[in-house]
Parts: C-alpha cells; structure tokens; sequence
C-alpha cells in the first residue's frame, strides 16, 4: 500500500513543479523557480520509491498520465487556457488508459 501514497506524492509534486514552471516565467522569477526545483526533486524521489514494488512502465503511466490530466485541469482552473474538442477527448483517452492499467493489469502490484 505504501508504494501508491508514493505514487500520489510523485504525482502532486509533480504537478506542483509544473505549475510553477508555468510561473517561473522562464526561470527568471526566483520563488517559482525554487519550488519547480524542489517539487522536482521529491517528485523523482517519490517515483524511485515507487518502482521498487510497481514496474516502470506501469508506474510511468500512470505518473504522467495522471499528471498530464491534473496540469490541464489546474492550466484550465488557474491559468485560463481551454481545450478544444480534440484535447478533451485526448485527455479522456489518457484517463481511461490509467483506469485500465489499474483495474486490469496483471502487471501493476497489488502488495
């Protein structure tokens, strides 16, 4: 169980590092720099745990897929930006492909 609240910081921190990215504003403001580093950082050391009991590409997956959604709803809450029809159903593809790699796979560890 350990290894999926290893994922989920991964995943956060992830997606915090992200955000900030978005604000560094090209690395040449020094707060949001600061935490797109350290979000990094914990976001990678998270993941290391987490391929310890979950496969790599499996965890990958799941890591990104998930990111990848959470930064596009945070990008459309906080920064304005839309989707059209296309990026909605890209999105909702990577979605479904995470629900079935959980719920399906052999290869994601249950322990």
């Amino acid at each position: 169980m350990p290894q999926w609240i290893y994922l989920s910081v991964a995943i956060i921190s992830e997606v915090i590092g992200t955000s900030a990215l978005n604000a560094s504003d090209g690395f040449t403001r020094l707060l949001p720099s600061v935490v797109v580093v350290v979000a990094y950082l914990v976001s990678f050391f998270f993941l290391s745990l987490t391929l310890k009991t979950i496969p790599v590409g499996i965890a990958y997956a799941i890591w990104s897929g998930a990111g990848v959604a959470l930064i596009t709803l945070i990008g459309w809450v906080l920064f304005g930006q839309t989707l059209d029809l296309a990026g909605v159903i890209g999105i909702s593809l990577i979605v479904l492909g995470v629900v079935v790699l959980n719920l399906f796979s052999s290869s994601v560890a249950q322990g």
